[in-house]
């Protein structure tokens, strides 16, 4: 498990254009890295949206802000296309950022157990630590919580 204080773990995944992206692509920001389940569906397109329209919001505290699900480059163009967003996405086919921010877990739906994304979000500060960390988020209010602590650092 993951925690605050933490060094966080380091990435080198596509974003939606295709190109590689790094933590060490964002040296003397803070970074915002909101893990969500799927593209497209209701509470992740309320999060992105969200985190878009506060976009600058973030940058004027130095803070950049990443989504990341296991969709495609394809998927995660057709959503920021669809939804208007603004915001970086990640792409984790494979899983290792997932694995690596502890938030693949297993998950209850109707009774049926699965694996899936926990939708979480993590705060990692300029020194490339854990600030915060917010886990099994509820999309309403979580953007401004999340800029609120980005404020206090």
């Amino acid at each position: 498990m993951i925690n605050v204080g933490d060094k966080a773990p380091e990435f080198n995944l596509p974003d939606e254009t295709g190109n590689l992206v790094s933590l060490d692509d964002f040296e003397g920001q803070n970074i915002v890295l909101y893990f969500y389940p799927k593209d497209n569906t209701p509470g992740c397109t309320k999060e992105s949206i969200g985190f878009s329209e506060a976009k600058e919001a973030f940058r004027e505290h130095d803070t950049v802000i990443l989504g990341a699900s296991r969709d495609s480059v394809k998927k995660h163009q057709n959503f920021i296309k669809k939804q208007n967003l603004t915001v970086k996405l990640l792409v984790d086919e494979e899983g290792t950022l997932c694995n690596d921010y502890t938030v693949w877990v297993k998950k209850k739906l109707y009774g049926r157990e699965y694996m899936g994304i926990e939708r979480a979000t993590f705060l990692i500060g300029k020194d490339r630590a854990i600030k915060q960390i917010w886990r099994n988020v509820k999309v309403d209010g979580h953007v401004e919580d999340v800029l609120n602590t980005v404020k206090a650092l």
